[in-house]
């Protein structure tokens, strides 16, 4: 069945890219770019080839993202790789029109190390909640993500990034550069965690709805998740429903619900956190302490 266009959701999107890439372009081009030091991810890249070649960033996060979309396509899904593009231009934009027009930031390397790594998460979490990302290392960290629900997202973008971090200290030539990176990788990943609320957990959706199959299908489509479908009956109506539940990742849960009531505009969704979910797709419980 082929949904209408969702111009709100459509707009609401693109409110979040608007900020997050602001915040984004902020972090990066005004305080990191002026503090010499690569706070990691394909950013962090952008920022080593501007410093050596005086290359515009915006341009080069571009194109440092194409590989990257296409070798990750198979894990994150066509709708995910497409708003994430999306996003990775609205901040290549600010970057190169706005931002590369302004001078940096000259103050406190420390100052900035810090403001970067509140902004960048603030913007990094911003797309996350509607189910997009700023490309780059973001695809490799969704796909581990979309493996490995249970891990902190936070925790899987850190480790990438400290790699880049180290790349940047022969070319900045301090080891300051590795200490300030370090910094603002901390802040980003505790940053996002905060905002995403309980990195580890998952989310339960409870959807009472009259199209249970149509939105269970969508999920097995588009989330490859599972879910469990119970007979119910209003007991003021008197009308026969279904009871459609769902253990997901806080990154599928917006998209989730977004579907849910463009399917059945007149469900119920109810969103629970879950501190702990075992089964295929989540945790191992015999491996409950490991991170593989």
């Amino acid at each position: 069945m082929k949904q209408p266009i969702q111009w709100k959701t459509i707009a609401v999107d693109q409110a979040y890219n608007l900020a997050a890439g602001f915040l984004y372009a902020a972090a990066i081009s005004y305080f990191a770019g002026g503090a010499d030091f690569a706070p990691g991810g394909v950013s962090g890249l952008a920022l080593i080839a501007s410093h050596l070649w005086g290359l515009p960033l915006g341009a080069v996060t571009v194109a440092l993202n194409i590989p990257l979309a296409l070798g990750s396509v198979f894990f994150v899904g066509r709708q995910f790789l497409i708003k994430s593009m999306v996003s990775t231009l609205y901040c290549a934009l600010f970057q190169d029109v706005i931002f590369a027009r302004l001078p940096t930031y000259g103050g406190d390397p420390l100052l900035a190390a810090l403001f970067t790594g509140i902004l960048w998460g603030v913007a990094i979490a911003l797309l996350y909640m509607r189910g997009s990302s700023s490309g780059g290392t973001d695809f490799l960290t969704v796909s581990i993500n979309t493996r490995r629900p249970h891990l902190s997202v936070g925790v899987i973008t850190g480790v990438i990034d400290v790699a880049v971090i180290l790349i940047g200290w022969p070319v900045f030539g301090s080891i300051d550069s590795v200490l300030y990176g370090l910094v603002t990788t901390v802040l980003t990943s505790f940053t996002i965690d905060r905002i995403m609320a309980q990195s580890s957990s998952s989310k339960m959706l409870t959807i009472i709805t009259t199209r249970g199959q149509y939105i269970a299908d969508w999920i097995g489509r588009n989330c490859d998740r599972g879910s469990t479908l119970v007979k119910a009956t209003g007991t003021f109506t008197g009308t026969e429903r279904q009871i459609l539940l769902c253990a997901c990742s806080r990154l599928q849960v917006y998209g989730i619900r977004a579907a849910a009531y463009a399917i059945d505009p007149s469900c119920m969704v109810m969103i629970s956190e879950t501190s702990e979910v075992y089964g295929e797709g989540f945790s191992d419980p015999s491996r409950k302490n490991s991170f593989s």
